[in-house]
């Protein structure tokens, strides 16, 4: 069960995320949308596991590459913003949120 101060420094990772996705995402991963869909925050406060939502679909393994590619300056720039917050910025472990797709592939199969 996860506690307040973990909830809350899921949220402020998860919005400081998503805003650097929105202004850098563009040129960092050119044709792709990527959202983040959910953070999971240590007790420790050491690890963030990022959930991220990457639209269109196709590619999106190369894409979570990229990502992965890019965590350095990602985490440099979610220190530069969380600096007064956190004491120390996690580490970013992103991972593909497919729960968009198990949802459309049931809502296909009822609907046959």
């Amino acid at each position: 069960m996860e506690g307040t101060r973990l909830q809350k420094v899921a949220r402020l990772i998860q919005k400081d995320l998503g805003e650097i996705f929105q202004r850098e995402g563009a040129a960092l991963f050119p044709g792709k949308m990527i959202t983040i869909t959910q953070v999971r925050v240590s007790p420790d406060l050491g690890l963030a596991k990022v959930y991220i939502s990457i639209f269109p679909t196709q590619g999106t393994e190369a894409t979570l590459e990229l990502i992965r590619l890019q965590v350095k300056t990602l985490r440099l720039e979610l220190g530069k913003r969380v600096r007064h917050q956190l004491r120390v910025i996690p580490e970013l472990a992103f991972f593909v949120d497919d729960s968009l797709d198990y949802i459309e592939n049931i809502d296909r199969l009822l609907n046959k």
